[in-house]
């Protein structure tokens, strides 16, 4: 644990060390919160749905820009050999960084509050569902940064590991809208919707925003996040030799 703690300490900083992570952070809340303001203020309505309902696509973009550099920056500066040699674990190493990368979303995503005080005074929003929709975003944000951890270990320059995270991030995304599953299962009797329920996140993430914390919706993001970690730390650890 304490390896881990070193390397979250020097990744979380890395984030700060450049005018990135602010513009990172600004343009997230910009652009997100603009999009819902816009919204908000057309249909008269208080509660953050719209503002949460645009995440999963929003954060496809966002995501994989913020931790293509967890790997692929290592790679490109010669550390990488450096770090597989120390006496640490891969698996401590990689989840030092995934949980630098973590924090850095959660800070940006609470810096969205304001948007909970505003609706809050200008009508009676279920704080229930406002709860639960930040712990959905919690977690899709945990499911996307799991991929693009994944992704970015697979590539040697920043450039790809985005390009590369920005499509498997989007491949999970679409494979829960409903009528992609309705064509895939067209093609292949009940391939699209075990995709749908067991890869796709729509049904998961959207239970969530109806107030519903289930277990099952917890399972699926938990569950699917560290099988990307875990490969992560697998395709690491043979890199070795």
């Amino acid at each position: 644990m304490t390896g881990t703690t070193t390397i979250f300490r020097r990744e979380f900083a890395a984030y700060f060390n450049s005018p990135i992570a602010y513009i990172f952070i600004i343009a997230f809340l910009v652009l997100n919160s603009g999009l819902f303001m816009t919204g908000f203020f057309l249909n008269g309505t208080a509660d953050l749905r719209a503002f949460f309902g645009n995440l999963p696509f929003f954060l496809i973009f966002f995501i994989p820009a913020v931790s293509m550099r967890l790997w692929a920056e290592d790679k490109r500066t010669g550390t990488f050999e450096l770090l597989m040699t120390l006496p640490l674990r891969t698996g401590d190493v990689m989840l030092g960084k995934y949980l630098a990368a973590f924090c850095f979303y959660l800070l940006a995503l609470a810096g969205t509050l304001p948007l909970v005080i505003m609706v809050s005074a200008l009508g009676n929003p279920d704080l229930g569902a406002i709860w639960s929709g930040y712990i959905g975003a919690a977690l899709l944000g945990a499911l996307y940064l799991g991929i693009g951890t994944f992704t970015s270990g697979l590539m040697r320059d920043q450039i790809s590991a985005v390009i590369l995270g920005i499509m498997a991030c989007f491949l999970v995304f679409i494979l829960g809208v409903g009528g992609v599953a309705a064509t895939i299962d067209g093609w292949v009797p009940g391939l699209g919707s075990f995709l749908q329920n067991f890869v796709g996140l729509s049904n998961h993430y959207d239970m969530m925003l109806r107030g519903v914390v289930a277990v099952g919706d917890l399972a699926y993001f938990l569950g699917l996040t560290a099988v990307f970690l875990a490969l992560n730390a697998l395709w690491l650890e043979g890199r070795k030799y």
